[in-house]
């Protein structure tokens, strides 16, 4: 497959190159720095800026599927670079013309109960919560499109560095909370649920969450 990963090398986009990669895929990193990644088979880095939506659909075009780990945690306005960006990158795919999108999405959209989000919760932690804003409206905006053909996946709370163990549950809108009372999952596993879904499609124009 032929891939088009946006933010490739940032926390969890580095785990899905790995992946990707690691399964045979072509990849084209589209980041800010290229010079940043190493040479790997089957992979070519491009300066990329997902603002310049000309541009980027220029650089999607001819993929088969555009993966998506872009963020604004790095920028002073998260929430609003990153809906900027997500509604560029969104135009930029339709542009392109290409049959699939998949996005990596936050867990702060997720349901702790019926009608309340991990994001509405009293304990949410501060630092997150813009970037967690950015990434609930950015799933409406996906559930608005009448066309695209999309996937959002959204990690557990806590998404962190571990083994590939293969061993994950997959749901739906709702948190996924673990036998041991924590939402969490690795970066490793995390990036082989998204690759599965990439290579055999189940949630389409659909949510998942992935956890243990």
């Amino acid at each position: 497959m032929n891939i088009a990963l946006i933010g490739a090398s940032g926390f969890i986009g580095s785990a899905l190159l790995a992946e990707a990669l690691a399964r045979g895929h072509q990849v084209t990193a589209l980041v800010r720095h290229p010079e940043r990644l190493a040479p790997q088979p089957g992979l070519s880095a491009q300066a990329c800026d997902v603002l310049d939506g000309a541009a980027l659909a220029r650089q999607l075009a001819g993929h088969d599927l555009v993966l998506s780990a872009f963020s604004g945690h790095a920028h002073a306005d998260v929430a609003g670079y990153y809906l900027q960006g997500f509604a560029s990158i969104i135009a930029a795919v339709k542009a392109a013309g290409l049959p699939r999108f998949i996005s990596i999405g936050g867990a702060g959209s997720l349901e702790v109960a019926p009608g309340l989000q991990l994001l509405d919760t009293p304990d949410f932690p501060a630092e997150w919560r813009a970037s967690a804003e950015g990434a609930r409206q950015a799933l409406q905006q996906l559930r608005a499109e009448a066309t695209l053909s999309w996937t959002l996946v959204s990690p557990s709370a806590h998404i962190h560095p571990g083994e590939r163990s293969g061993v994950f549950r997959l749901g739906g809108d709702q948190l996924l909370v673990a036998a041991d009372g924590n939402s969490h999952v690795s970066l490793p596993d995390f990036a082989m649920a998204v690759l599965d879904e990439a290579e055999s499609p189940h949630f389409i124009r659909q949510r998942f969450t992935v956890g243990y």
